[in-house]
């Protein structure tokens, strides 16, 4: 089932989201339905929060970016419970977008290498390192559960800039493909 995707200035985007046990009502549909509203909107990852869950659940398949980044070739996989555990000082700049700021995407400085914990679908423990692109697009959704955008590590001019840009956002005068939650 598509889900609607929470847009730019509900507050559940800036919510600092809850870490879940096995027994979560209806997991494995919530994880298939991200699955399904992130490929019908062309992402390539979508959190919880982005579709007005507070929980720390995100899915992510960069496979439709391997022609640019290709270490991202068949990297599928859903991340529960997450948490960063360390992060290089190493960094890389990359141009990110995201399906709650739609029409908007900006070069963003993130941490080259992340080690990160977290649970699969099937509550297995994992402790991981990823490098590269695919550390970025993992630290993109991570930071959704944590209330932040990738927006807040744009310099205040650059902000300043993109103010028209989010205040559309927020009151729904941006085009999507898919359905939205506004604030």
């Amino acid at each position: 089932m598509l889900l609607p995707i929470v847009q730019y200035g509900h507050q559940i985007l800036r919510r600092t989201s809850e870490d879940i046990t096995p027994e979560y009502k209806d997991l494995k549909k919530l994880i298939d339905d991200m699955y399904e509203t992130m490929y019908k909107s062309e992402g390539i990852g979508i959190a919880a929060p982005q579709v007005a869950r507070n929980i720390r659940v995100f899915v992510i398949d960069a496979d439709p970016c391997k022609e640019d980044y290709p270490e991202v070739a068949g990297f599928k996989q859903t991340f529960i419970n997450a948490h960063i555990l360390e992060r290089s000082d190493d960094t890389l700049e990359t141009a990110e977008g995201c399906l709650s700021l739609p029409g908007i995407n900006e070069k963003v400085k993130r941490s080259k290498r992340i080690k990160i914990a977290y649970d699969d679908e099937n509550f297995n423990h994992h402790e991981e390192v990823f490098e590269g692109y695919r550390a970025i697009v993992v630290q993109h959704e991570y930071d959704h559960l944590d209330g932040k955008l990738f927006i807040d590590y744009l310099g205040p001019l650059r902000k300043r800039m993109l103010k028209g840009k989010l205040a559309k956002i927020s009151k729904g005068e941006m085009k999507t493909s898919y359905k939205t939650i506004l604030p």
